[in-house]
């Protein structure tokens, strides 16, 4: 007999972040519900001292998360970042077990306080209710590249192979991304074509007009910041792939695609972004950059939607 329930309810909890975002985005996606995303902001005491501070209230968030009534709580609550510890903590008490609590990135206290915690291998959290993945969940999938093909081959069909995408973040919370490294870095760009280049908020300001001015050629397109981002269609139609070893979520996403993904090395690197890189490399997706590029093949990652069907599984919803 068909099964006429309605789809379960899924919320998204983050602090608005987009990399910790499109992680739990991805893995929604997998699992084929379109989600309810919130984003949330923690009041004093707990803005400063949250996880470890409990007796959440609602009071404790700026934003209203009550639903208008008890049996509105979503069905599964997908969260993740250090604040968003607290909405799962409040929700999970609150809904009184209805909602099954996924938390995403290592939530540094005891993992049995969620149904589901979803780390990387570079993090050490282990436990019977611990997923461990191989880099970060994301929103990068076989479908949505063809789409991007369609939608960006304006402006990329028409360049020559092979295509190297360049994917630069910048300064980080360690590390001021200088003058000087954007100059080494367009340097060291500047003898390929057919580059599709994009920068982040990250780069700042006068290294985006330094990089943009230095490779801006008839044979290579680099992004203006101010149209669509097309950072999809690079994906797509990249034969190679360049990530500034800062972005632990570009590299993820990049050896998503299947292509083969060069990490330009960055200063400034934390223990775990080094380790992140360092198992992409063992498990062959990952290369350091050194100015040649060679083809390799490997299979692409699938930690979304491996982390959907466990879900899936667990969560009691689908059967």
């Amino acid at each position: 007999m068909p099964d006429n329930r309605p789809p379960p309810i899924i919320w998204i909890v983050t602090e608005g972040l987009t990399g910790t975002e499109n992680q739990c985005l991805g893995v929604a996606e997998s699992i084929g519900i379109i989600p309810v995303v919130k984003r949330i902001t923690l009041r004093q005491p707990w803005k400063l001292l949250s996880p470890y501070l409990r007796c959440e209230s609602r009071f404790t968030f700026q934003e209203r998360l009550d639903p208008a009534s008890p049996d509105m709580w979503p069905d599964i609550l997908i969260a993740s970042g250090r604040k968003s510890i607290a909405v799962s903590r409040y929700i999970r008490k609150q809904s009184k077990g209805k909602t099954f609590t996924v938390q995403i990135q290592d939530p540094r206290i005891n993992p049995k306080e969620f149904d589901l915690v979803v780390v990387p291998q570079h993090d050490p959290t282990r436990g019977d209710n611990v997923i461990v993945t191989v880099a970060t969940p994301n929103r990068i999938t076989p479908q949505g590249l063809v789409e991007a093909r369609n939608q960006f081959a304006p402006l990329f069909q028409n360049l020559s192979c092979p295509r190297i995408a360049v994917l630069i973040g910048g300064t980080t919370k360690r590390h001021e991304f200088t003058r000087e490294e954007a100059i080494s870095l367009s340097c060291s760009l500047r003898p390929f074509e057919n580059l599709m280049v994009t920068t982040s908020r990250r780069t700042g300001t006068e290294n985006t007009k330094l990089l943009h001015t230095a490779l801006t050629t008839g044979q290579n397109y680099v992004w203006n910041g101010k149209s669509e981002n097309p950072y999809m269609g690079m994906l797509a139609y990249a034969d190679f792939i360049l990530v500034t070893a800062d972005s632990t979520s570009m590299i993820s996403e990049a050896a998503t695609t299947g292509k083969p993904v060069y990490v330009i090395p960055m200063p400034g690197l934390t223990h775990r972004q080094a380790q992140l890189i360092e198992n992409l490399k063992n498990y062959g997706a990952v290369q350091e950059f050194k100015g040649v590029f060679d083809h390799w093949d490997y299979r692409p990652l699938d930690d979304s939607q491996y982390v959907a069907t466990i879900i899936r599984e667990r969560c009691g919803l689908f059967s």
